[in-house]
């Protein structure tokens, strides 16, 4: 190993304060890992059950992420997500295999999964991304039940929305988990700023060594009708290249797009970064070509290395992910706090807050 890369890897690892001092050094795998975007240990579980069983990583991430798509509590994913200016709920979702198979899915409306919906793109058409009433005439015809995903919470939170004439995203950094509930659209609203937006991106990698990954969201609460930010895109929100790993984005989806935020962590890991170097290497690429100013906005990326090895960094801190590995196998990460450790049905889950440039 090179001089400047050891000085810079034990760097990063002084600032994991409550890393194992055999977790400095992450370890290769040693069975299935499973990595999503913020709290998601539910859809993490779902994951598992998949891979314990010897399952196939796009089965495991698609199931995995059912969970959030599902859940009429969260805002920002399926049913349950705020709509658009106009009142009107969509979805963006990509999901890609360890073969660089790809589908993809934007702003389509009344389908309860997305991300089924990406997979059929990829599995039974020539193209990877459909969108608007194509894609839910797709979903349709795929024989996907159309669904009123506007929830009585969500279209009261767009009434008192609407009711202040702010035609524009309350909040552009909208995933900051470390800013007060007063910043958000409405002091009263149950929807505030740290719940407005949280895409789950989910990367695993099986036993058999195939890699997947998985990328859904409902977007930013409120936003312009048709926008579409990085989750459904290919190499912004998501990207898996079985040769050097996999990498998924969630924050301020503009920024993903301008540098195609997860091909670059891929990249990076082909030439040989360790993903949690690659991850703040591409983090401090976002912050140098940010045409806003970084404190309005929020980036965070997280790597899995083809051997198993995390990696997880942000622009603000307040960023956290989940990390499922079976019991007794090594740390795959090298750097953050873990916030909590569960051992439960053959596995250990770490919820871990990843560090980050500004914080």
């Amino acid at each position: 190993m090179r001089r400047r890369t050891f000085l810079h890897q034990t760097a990063l690892a002084g600032a994991a304060v409550s890393l194992r001092p055999s977790a400095l050094a992450p370890q290769p795998a040693s069975g299935p890992v499973v990595v999503s975007t913020w709290d998601n240990a539910a859809a993490n579980a779902a994951a598992w059950a998949v891979l314990q069983s010897g399952g196939y990583a796009l089965d495991a991430v698609e199931q995995g992420v059912w969970i959030p798509e599902a859940d009429p509590n969260d805002t920002s994913v399926g049913l349950g997500g705020l709509p658009d200016r106009d009142g009107k709920v969509t979805l963006d979702a990509c999901i890609m295999d360890e073969r660089g198979g790809c589908g993809s899915v934007a702003a389509l409306e009344d389908i309860l999964h997305p991300i089924s919906v990406a997979r059929r793109v990829m599995e039974q058409t020539p193209h990877v991304l459909l969108v608007g009433e194509g894609a839910r005439q797709f979903a349709l015809d795929q024989g996907f039940e159309p669904v009123n995903l506007l929830t009585p919470a969500a279209e009261a939170a767009w009434q008192r929305w609407k009711a202040q004439n702010r035609y524009e995203p309350p909040v552009p950094n909208s995933e900051r988990r470390d800013l007060p509930r007063r910043n958000g659209p409405y002091p009263s609203d149950p929807f505030g700023f740290e719940d407005q937006h949280d895409t789950i991106g989910m990367i695993a990698n099986d036993a058999s060594g195939h890699l997947a990954g998985a990328c859904t969201t409902s977007g930013w609460g409120f936003k312009m009708r048709g926008r579409v930010g990085d989750s459904p895109i290919v190499g912004a929100g998501l990207f898996v290249d079985s040769e050097a790993g996999a990498a998924t984005a969630t924050g301020h989806g503009e920024e993903m797009i301008r540098t195609a935020a997860s091909h670059s962590v891929v990249e990076a890991m082909r030439h040989g970064l360790s993903p949690q170097d690659a991850v703040r290497t591409v983090v401090e690429r976002i912050r140098r070509k940010m045409l806003a100013d970084p404190s309005t906005r929020q980036a965070g990326l997280l790597a899995l290395s083809s051997d198993g090895r995390v990696g997880g960094f942000a622009l603000q801190p307040g960023f956290r992910y989940v990390v499922t590995v079976p019991v007794g196998a090594a740390r795959p990460f090298e750097a953050g706090h873990v916030v909590r450790e569960v051992t439960a049905n053959g596995s250990t889950t770490y919820l871990v807050d990843a560090p980050a440039l500004l914080g």
